[in-house]
């Protein structure tokens, strides 16, 4: 795989061998990289985001690529756990990154993540995963603060299923690329998040 745009473009990034875990392809962190900055401007140095389901880290590697300040990757499987670790440092990039290893619904119900409050979620959990937990988990992060009034939330799905959103939030749209979608959200303007 390689980064698709940013200070970084061009660059190798490795993704961890057998099926645990499924990268974004670059023609998919291409085009989801183009609607969020149609939807949300380009990136600067004051988006943090929390990549929630990191596995090798590509999706929250090319925020950082494009000028995102602060990226928190969150990752239990211990094979992509090496590999995140061993993107990051092999970019440079641990200074404005953070990993935490474990579940990710245990973790998004604490208080305090590091780089909160997030202006942008990537969700990319393993298609096994009921589309119901993951809208818990949003809710999570937004009764603790942990997402910004704003916040833009990038799901990846199956394309048979759909992204639950819960109340509060406007939902943008879905694209599709073959078995795979990626729906974007926001945190309704005028909500309290």
């Amino acid at each position: 795989m390689r980064i698709v745009a940013g200070t970084y473009r061009g660059r190798r990034i490795h993704a961890p061998s057998g099926t645990v875990t499924r990268p974004t392809s670059d023609r998919v962190r291409e085009a989801l990289f183009s609607r969020i900055e149609a939807t949300a401007g380009p990136f600067d140095g004051e988006w943090s985001a929390l990549d929630l389901f990191a596995g090798s880290g590509a999706l929250g590697i090319e925020a950082l690529s494009r000028g995102a300040g602060h990226v928190t990757f969150v990752e239990r499987d211990r094979s992509a756990l090496r590999v995140l670790r061993s993107n990051l440092e092999s970019l440079h990039l641990t200074g404005r990154s953070t990993v935490l290893s474990g579940d990710s619904f245990r973790l998004v119900s604490h208080a305090g993540l590091s780089g909160a409050p997030f202006s942008l979620l990537f969700l990319d959990p393993p298609y096994r995963i009921d589309e119901s937990e993951v809208r818990k988990a949003i809710d999570r992060l937004v009764s603790l603060e942990t997402l910004l009034l704003d916040a833009l939330v990038v799901w990846e799905h199956s394309s048979s299923a759909h992204a639950l959103w819960p109340e509060g939030f406007d939902d943008l749209g879905s694209r599709r690329y073959g078995d795979t979608a990626v729906t974007l959200g926001r945190a309704g303007r005028g909500k309290s998040c």
